[in-house]
């Protein structure tokens, strides 16, 4: 019986722990248009990292949907990103740089953080380490790994749209 219950809550953790995924070694990324995507479209808010998250979408436009990311906690900006997902081929892929506070970049100047799509499904698209899915009409939900030199975690933003 112990042995039972030490497996199913070990499956259940499992099962709930990781929403991001990473593309395997060598595979492809799937066929997406930006259609399949426009449901980001729009104004979110959400709490995170002891502060306030909020991203604004554009619709698609011009083969990409660009998107600004600001959180603030304490009354101050602790930084912000700026991005877009990019129609590339025959995929989708989704970059952005980060800014402190007063707009100095993080990156160097022609450098990307680049997320690779792994998988799409409606409501849903998971980008390596970062997956989005609309989970009601006026929510989403995104879940982005975050790694450290020795560690990792799947950090939620849980939002909502701004009217």
């Amino acid at each position: 019986m112990k042995l039972t219950l030490t497996l199913f809550f070990c499956c259940v953790a499992l099962a709930s722990a990781q929403q991001t995924m990473q593309l395997p070694k060598g595979q492809a990324s799937p066929a997406a248009s930006l259609h399949d995507v426009a449901w980001i479209t729009g104004h979110w808010q959400g709490e995170a990292f002891g502060g306030i998250a909020e991203e604004i979408w554009s619709p698609p436009l011009g083969g990409s949907m660009m998107f600004v990311f600001k959180l603030a906690k304490d009354n101050e900006i602790s930084f912000y990103e700026v991005g877009h997902i990019q129609k590339l081929d025959h995929t989708l892929i989704l970059q952005l740089k980060h800014f402190d506070g007063t707009l100095r970049g993080w990156e160097e100047k022609d450098q990307t953080v680049d997320f690779r799509l792994v998988k799409i499904e409606k409501d849903k698209v998971c980008f390596e380490g970062l997956t989005m899915e609309k989970v009601g009409p006026d929510q989403m939900n995104v879940t982005v790994l975050i790694e450290e030199e020795d560690s990792a975690e799947e950090v939620l933003f849980a939002y909502k749209r701004v009217k």
